[in-house]
């Protein structure tokens, strides 16, 4: 048998003096230019943040005062937020920077909409837990009524505390926009694209649905978020469209916020804050976390979900939903646990 042909080794010759110093500037220049549009993306988002973070709207003392809910003993150290929605009780703007009316007085306003959000902390995933209005649950001193009606008669402190007690659960940061804010945002985003299963008639908002891929813009998407008449399941199905309403919002914001997008992200921030408030325990530092987290965040592991509802009741003339307290809180505090 012939001995086998051994491979050539190939040995590398060292380049030429000159050759090896103009490779050695490239690379050095290579590498500046990345060093340079990292510290400049760096200071763009410090700086974006900053900017936009001392325009954004705080409440002051958001928070209840007394005793709190602990956290669950087994937590993924995410954050958890409280959402809500206020309806149009007030003529002008009562959120934002635009806001030219007080966010609440006694029995002003209800919270229309009101959601719990809690991500995870390498912000790579995202639970959001739909709270029905109609909710039947204990209001801290003044026994029990809907959801709704705790920030009506307390505002943030009573209705934060109202969710904190129901779930056993413990918020760190409480955000709230109104109608007028709602529709302002739409339109900044250029409209949400929302698709509809079925065909429908509001007779309450007297409003027609149609089946079909349709861009909503501010009054259309409010119509939609707001629906719950006409619909097989009633204010079931209008959390549903609120909950597909955020996650088509978010990844239009998504699609229009970057580095290499000035103009949109700038007309983006301006639009959130112009329209939503903060409490006032979230620093211009947790908002540039956050906006440098939810890059991270993967659309598909963001999970929807609703308080689970025992049934429907009439309880002192009022359309009533009695929830599963012990099943929501198993839900939530294993969202919270990154289970």
């Amino acid at each position: 048998m012939p001995a086998r042909t051994a491979w050539p080794q190939w040995e590398p010759r060292p380049l030429p003096v000159r050759r090896r110093h103009i490779l050695r500037a490239v690379l050095l220049c290579c590498l500046a230019a990345v060093l340079t549009v990292a510290g400049l993306g760096a200071g763009a988002v410090w700086w974006g943040t900053n900017h936009y973070g001392d325009q954004v709207t705080r409440i002051p003392d958001a928070f209840p005062t007394g005793p709190r809910p602990p956290r669950p003993s087994v937590h993924d150290g995410g954050t958890t937020f409280l959402l809500a929605g206020v309806d149009r009780r007030s003529t002008r703007p009562t959120t934002g920077s635009d806001a030219t009316a007080r966010l609440w007085r006694y029995g002003a306003q209800r919270t229309d909409t009101l959601m719990l959000v809690h991500l995870s902390r390498d912000r790579h995933t995202a639970y959001v837990m739909s709270l029905p209005r109609d909710s039947w649950v204990p209001v801290p001193g003044h026994g029990s009524a809907k959801i709704n009606a705790a920030f009506s008669w307390g505002g943030p402190p009573l209705m934060i505390q109202t969710v904190e007690q129901l779930v056993r659960t413990r918020i760190d940061h409480f955000a709230v926009i109104d109608w007028h804010g709602f529709k302002a945002l739409t339109d900044a985003v250029g409209g949400v694209p929302i698709t509809i299963e079925h065909d429908s008639y509001d007779p309450v908002l007297q409003h027609r649905f149609t089946a079909g891929t349709h861009l909503m813009h501010g009054e259309e998407a409010l119509l939609y978020v707001r629906q719950r008449h006409g619909v097989p399941g009633g204010e079931l199905d209008r959390i549903r469209h609120q909950q597909q309403f955020l996650h088509s919002l978010a990844a239009r914001i998504r699609d229009r916020v970057g580095l290499t997008r000035p103009i949109g992200t700038a007309r983006i921030l301006d639009a959130i804050t112009r329209t939503v408030s903060v409490d006032d325990r979230m620093s211009n530092g947790d908002l540039r976390n956050l906006v440098i987290g939810l890059r991270a965040l993967d659309a598909g592991r963001t999970t929807f979900t609703t308080a689970p509802v025992v049934r429907a009741q009439m309880i002192r003339g009022q359309y009533t939903l009695i929830l599963d307290t012990r099943k929501l809180r198993a839900l939530w505090h294993a969202a919270e646990a990154g289970r």
